[in-house]
Order: structure tokens, then sequence, then C-alpha cells
């Protein structure tokens, strides 16, 4: 039975405006979403919906801090922090994500980039947004980087180019990933990323 919310619970209803939004823009893409489409889906007036979202771009805004952030801090972020090694860290993140793409049996594509790719071009607030994200991103793993072996000789930009070139690997995997509808390119860079970073030290 589809759970509904009752209207007392003005957070809950604005958390479930969150997840249904998050899951539509992942799913069909922001700008194919409509606000009329939102509220249909989650069951809710359009006075309420714009009572805590007034506009669409507030609604996206929301998704990118609350949703994608989150995710992205889950998915990457605390595996890495938390891991005893580097590459048990990277590691970690992409079997978790294969996992969870088996288990669907679909590859709908990382959330952030999803939006980051259609949104760029099109609105500076939007493009800021997954610009934070991705930047927290990078900076949790060059700090990360700093305190391994190979990453105690080299200096902070360099662990930041490094940074950016993990992130950029799994974003380009998860892209073929996506239009191949299989997980066999993030296995295959997972492999490839572990080498490279046993051969500089990195790993440990």
């Amino acid at each position: 039975m589809r759970k509904t919310t009752r209207r007392n619970d003005p957070q809950g209803l604005r958390s479930r405006i969150l997840d249904v939004a998050a899951t539509l823009f992942q799913a069909r893409g922001y700008k194919a979403t409509s606000m009329q489409e939102l509220q249909q889906a989650i069951s809710v007036s359009g006075g309420a919906l714009h009572h805590h979202f007034p506009t669409k771009k507030s609604l996206a805004l929301a998704v990118f801090q609350e949703r994608v952030a989150p995710a992205v801090r889950a998915a990457w972020i605390e595996p890495v922090r938390s891991s005893p090694s580097f590459g048990e860290g990277v590691s970690t993140a992409f079997a978790r994500i294969i996992e969870g793409i088996e288990q669907r049996g679909t590859v709908t594509g990382c959330p952030l980039n999803n939006l980051a790719l259609e949104l760029a071009l099109s609105d500076a607030t939007l493009r800021d947004a997954a610009g934070a994200i991705f930047a927290e991103w990078q900076k949790a793993l060059a700090e990360r980087l700093e305190t391994t072996r190979g990453g105690h000789a080299l200096s902070p930009p360099a662990c930041a180019q490094a940074a950016t070139f993990i992130v950029a690997a799994y974003s380009g995997a998860m892209a073929i990933a996506k239009a191949e509808q299989h997980p066999r390119p993030l296995r295959e860079t997972s492999d490839a990323l572990q080498s490279w970073l046993r051969e500089r030290e990195l790993d440990c």
C-alpha cells in the first residue's frame, strides 16, 4: 500500500517531495520533469508543493544540497575516510555502487553527473551547486591521499590533481556503464585505478 504523508507533518511532506523529485530528476532529467508531474507523483496540492518550493529551481537546489550531496558523501567520501587504506576505500566505493546496479538490474548513472551534465550550460546557480559537490568530493580524496605513503612525497596540488583524476575516471566509467547498461566499465576502471594507486604507493 502506498504510504501517504500526513497533512500535519510538513517536514515529512518536504522530505517526500525531495525524495520523489530526486528520483524523477535521475530517471527523466530535470528539464523533462514538470512541477505538475511532481505534484501528481506525490499526491499533493499545488499550493502545498509551492509552499515548500516556490519554484522548480529552488527544488533543484534543495535536491542538490539535501539528496545529491549526502549521496556522494555516503557513496564515496565516507568509505575513503573510514577505510584502513585509501585503496581499500576506493575499492569499497566502486564495489558498493556495482552491487547496487546489479540489485536494481539497471544503470541510472551518477545523480551528480546526470544533473551536472544537463544543467551546467543552462543555469549558473545550479552549475555552482553541482560544482560545490564535486569540489567537496575531490577535497576529501585529496586530503586522504596526502596521508598515504606516496602522498607524503607529493605536494598538495599534486594530490588534488590525483583526486580529480580519480573522480574523472569514475564519472567516465559510470557514463559508459549507463550507455551500455552494464557495470563492466566500472569494474575495469576500479581494477585499473587499484593498479595505478599501487604503482605510486597511494593505496596505503
